[in-house]
């Protein structure tokens, strides 16, 4: 057997700290070795710093050994500096009495022999962004941006930006911008003027707020020299940097036409970069350039096809999306442009979802009478993909290229063989497009109405598709014999259907097909008046309760409301305007692209949400939770105003208030209307309803229920109310308001 080993000699794992006898052995292991010179200190030293970054990632506070890493920091390995400055500038501003400790052996160490000492200490004393230390970091950066190493050079340009937002005065008293303008025309290292014009932007823009001397700066960042000297260059900088400058270039404003095509001869090769990123900015370049010149723009269209769709087919899906989304930017500017590409268009079976809705979206803009047929068999295949929603999006695609062709005899009729699919989303999809359809062109009603007048609204589930049905059962009920029935059986079953649209949509189709055919509909009318004005369903019962309304006024005027002549529709509502469409434009290659939205809308807080932001995070309120308690203290004020009347004033005031109901209620009839919704309603919000609303006389109101059938005895009309006067002496001692208090109804609870 062997012998076990004492749990004394087992070596802590990095990767399982063990919390504060960890920290506490680092610390003490540390200390041991600060002024250590043994041959393999260094070795010892690596390891040890190895567990204390291991400890801190594992989200250990190892910030008691700060003294101990600072005093073991004077080494020459180049590991262990870079591990002590990660310690550093983790712990640095949470612990700035503690980060004191470090400026000498970090100030030290710009001054090392070793580039890449001096590189990593400076940087390591910029990121340490304690405000007290500004005066340590004024002289290193100074130093560092006129280092012969140019790795030195380019961490102290990112360190004056890094300087601007810890202190903007000591930054610019420093004379720092001119010094980063100076190197970044004349440095020979291209990843150093780069990262120059970096921070030169970022200190210029937030200055340009405070200081014209500032906006006259970034004027002279777009000016001709510059902007041709970095563009002479451009192939010597990184890809980071290569966008950095042609988006410099895209600002430029050139003075004639010779400047525009000498830069366009310039980035030709851009084209054909591997990188995205390159090769989208180098197009936001030519397309800003040239949106004066209309036939070199167009020509412009024609030369970034062909490197756009290569990037499509080569790269990551997410790169994919992303030049698809500019790609169907300029698909909508120019689709003619596009047309004969379309294929590239295509779905593949290995394409996520957001791609292949991307690319509906481009089929449907390119389709045109050359390539309708095509596109069209091939959106149809879609049609029964196992991916619901691309096969949704691919029967509206089919819907919105025939909406936009004259052309429509086989897209119709490919929309209708969808119908004999049996699957419930393409029907309810498929209705919706044959709804758009009629009102577009109405000459396809009898070769649709023969389709759908075979579909049974009990297969369909979906609101919309099922609400698409009845419009057309409504709109051509004098063309379809069954059109009546079906609506009946909807009408018996009002409370199974639990969708607002689909109600509101039973209503004004029921109205549409009485005006059509009178004496089959006068029964089913008033059934659904009497549905509708007893819903529960604000919308619902406001539109049954106008309909009741207008045929008490006059049946004729009723039908111009309800089923006015109707001229086809000749283009529908686009959903974005063409104002939004230009300033995503203008913001080529950003996010905003991506997004299909500008800026403004996803960083500006007013378009965040409907949210009242405040200083404090905790005070957090929503708008209508705000409104509801207005509306509740305004009620309890109404409720309150009898303080105001005299005592016999206040009894006729009660008289009237116990007769609410009689007086709040509409002219229709009280067995139409629930006793609970009228019971619902405040005194103040039922007498809204009759505001401003014609008197009808009771022998009208009786002849309209007799025709709808629905057999109402006539009732007499209420005495009317007295008229208030005021106290004007009001008297109210604490245990009369004690008393009134207790008698209050509660107004609002909320929990």
């Amino acid at each position: 057997m062997a012998p076990t080993v004492p749990s004394a000699a087992k070596s802590a794992s990095p990767s399982q700290p063990s919390g504060k006898s960890e920290v506490a052995d680092l610390k003490q292991q540390l200390r041991q070795l600060a002024g250590s010179r043994a041959p393999d200190a260094d070795d010892q030293r690596r390891d040890v710093f190895k567990r204390v970054i291991s400890c801190m990632t594992a989200g250990i506070d190892v910030s008691a050994a700060f003294g101990e890493m600072v005093l073991c920091s004077a080494t020459s390995d180049v590991v262990t500096k870079k591990m002590c400055y990660l310690y550093v500038g983790a712990h640095a501003r949470a612990h700035p009495d503690l980060a004191l400790l470090t400026i000498n052996f970090l100030q030290r160490d710009c001054r090392d022999q070793d580039p890449t000492i001096r590189g990593l200490a400076l940087r390591s004393l910029c990121s340490l962004r304690v405000p007290n230390f500004v005066e340590y970091l004024v002289t290193p950066l100074t130093t560092g941006l006129k280092d012969p190493s140019a790795y030195v050079r380019m961490i102290a340009a990112v360190g004056a930006a890094k300087l601007y937002h810890i202190s903007a005065t000591a930054c610019i008293d420093a004379d720092l911008p001119a010094s980063l303008k100076a190197l970044m025309l004349s440095d020979p290292d291209a990843q150093v003027v780069a990262n120059c014009l970096h921070s030169l932007q970022e200190i210029w823009t937030l200055e340009a707020a405070n200081s014209e001397a500032a906006a006259r700066e970034i004027e002279t960042l777009y000016s001709k020299p510059v902007v041709f000297y970095l563009l002479n260059k451009i192939k010597e900088f990184s890809e980071w940097a290569q966008c950095l400058v042609l988006e410099l270039a895209s600002k430029f404003l050139p003075s004639d036409n010779n400047e525009i095509f000498d830069i366009m001869n310039l980035l030709e090769d851009r084209l054909q970069h591997a990188n995205g990123a390159v090769v989208l900015s180098t197009i936001k370049v030519f397309l800003h350039l040239t949106m004066s010149m209309t036939d070199v723009h167009q020509q412009v269209y024609e030369r970034i096809k062909a490197p756009l769709l290569t990037l499509v087919g080569a790269g990551s899906p997410e790169q994919s999306y992303a030049v698809l989304c500019h790609l169907h930017l300029l698909v909508m500017r120019a689709p003619m442009l596009f047309s004969s590409d379309y294929k590239s268009f295509y779905c593949q079976f290995s394409d996520p979802s957001y791609v292949k809705k991307l690319k509906l979206e481009m089929l449907t803009a390119i389709a045109n009478e050359s390539n309708t047929y095509e596109i069209v068999t091939e959106l149809c295949e879609y049609a029964g993909n196992v991916d619901v929603p691309i096969a949704r999006e691919s029967i509206r695609a089919v819907g919105k290229i025939a909406l936009q062709q004259y052309d429509v005899n086989a897209i119709v009729d490919r929309l209708l063989q969808f119908l004999e699919m049996d699957k419930d989303y393409v029907t309810a999809e498929t209705l919706v497009l044959v709804k758009d359809l009629l009102r577009k062109y109405p000459q396809w009603s009898h070769d649709c109405i023969a389709v759908v007048g075979n579909i049974s609204s009990k297969n369909i589930q979906e609101p919309k598709g099922k609400a698409a049905l009845i419009w057309m059962l409504g709109e051509y009920s004098q063309d379809m014999h069954d059109a009546l029935y079906v609506l009946e059986s909807l009408v018996e079953n009002w409370d199974e259907e639990h969708s607002p649209e689909v109600r509101l949509h039973l209503l004004t189709a029921v109205m549409k097909c009485f005006f059509k055919r009178p004496p089959e509909t006068q029964k089913a009318l008033g059934a659904t008046l009497a549905a509708g004005l007893s819903d529960t369903h604000q919308d619902v019962h406001d539109r049954a309760l106008f309909y009741y309304r207008l045929l008490q006024y006059d049946p004729a005027v009723a039908e111009r409301v309800v089923n006015p002549p109707k001229q086809a529709v000749s283009v529908f509502a686009d959903t974005q305007s063409s104002e939004m469409k230009d300033r995503i434009f203008d913001e080529f290659n950003s996010l905003s692209v991506v997004y299909q939205k500008p800026s403004y809308m996803f960083t500006d807080k007013e378009h965040r949400g409907p949210f009242e932001y405040s200083e404090d995070l905790t005070n957090l309120a929503v708008g209508t939770e705000a409104q509801e308690n207005v509306i509740s203290a305004q009620r309890y004020q109404e409720n309150d105003n009898d303080l105001l009347l005299s005592t016999s004033d206040k009894e006729d005031n009660g008289t009237r208030a116990s007769n609410g109901s009689a007086t709040s209620t509409y002219n229709a009839p009280s067995d139409l209307i629930g006793s609970s919704l009228i019971s619902s309603q405040t005194p103040a919000e039922a007498s809204l309803i009759n505001t401003g609303g014609p008197t009808y006389s009771s022998q009208s109101n009786f002849s309209l229920d007799d025709l709808l059938g629905l057999g109402v005895t006539e009732t007499p009309a209420p005495p009317p109310p007295p008229a208030l006067t005021l106290n004007s002496k009001p008297v109210l001692d604490p245990g009369t308001f004690q008393r009134k208090w207790g008698q209050l109804a509660l107004a609002l609870t909320q929990v």
